[in-house]
């Protein structure tokens, strides 16, 4: 079954499907005809919907690798977060657990982390183990979305 990720209404909290194609475009609530905005959190994604993403996605996509046991990983989060917000229509942000993804992890030879891929037309553009920080990680997407 094909990937969607699920976007509430902010006129009258209707949820509505997005399909992977369309995560950073604005659309219309399938409900009140309103605007709904770009994706702007991170998704948690498994490799079916990290292959489907990544294929169909027209902006840059960043990828965190991640555990839950991981120290270092639970402080990056909400500048992950942030960085997703602040990227929203411009890129896509992706979380994939390490733990839950083992061949998608290997995929892409995570052997630390946080481990974060910045991918454009599905090949690696960047990656780096460790946390540099939003502003680098910033300048990762802004470069690659020139």
């Amino acid at each position: 079954m094909p990937f969607s990720a699920f976007r509430d209404c902010p006129s009258c909290g209707a949820t509505n499907r997005v399909p992977a194609r369309h995560l950073s475009h604005r659309g219309r609530c399938g409900t009140c005809k309103s605007e709904l905005p770009a994706q702007s959190d991170p998704l948690d994604v498994d490799e079916s919907a990290f292959n489907e993403i990544v294929s169909a996605s027209p902006v840059p996509v960043l990828v965190d690798f991640w555990a839950d046991w991981c120290g270092p990983c639970r402080a990056a989060a909400p500048e992950v977060h942030q960085l997703a917000r602040e990227m929203a229509g411009k890129a896509i942000v992706l979380k994939v657990d390490t733990e839950a993804n083992p061949q998608l992890s290997a995929r892409f030879k995570v052997q630390s982390i946080p481990n974060f891929v910045l991918l454009r037309n599905g090949r690696v553009e960047q990656q780096q183990a460790g946390f540099a920080g939003r502003a680098a990680l910033r300048r990762w997407l802004d470069s690659s979305a020139a």
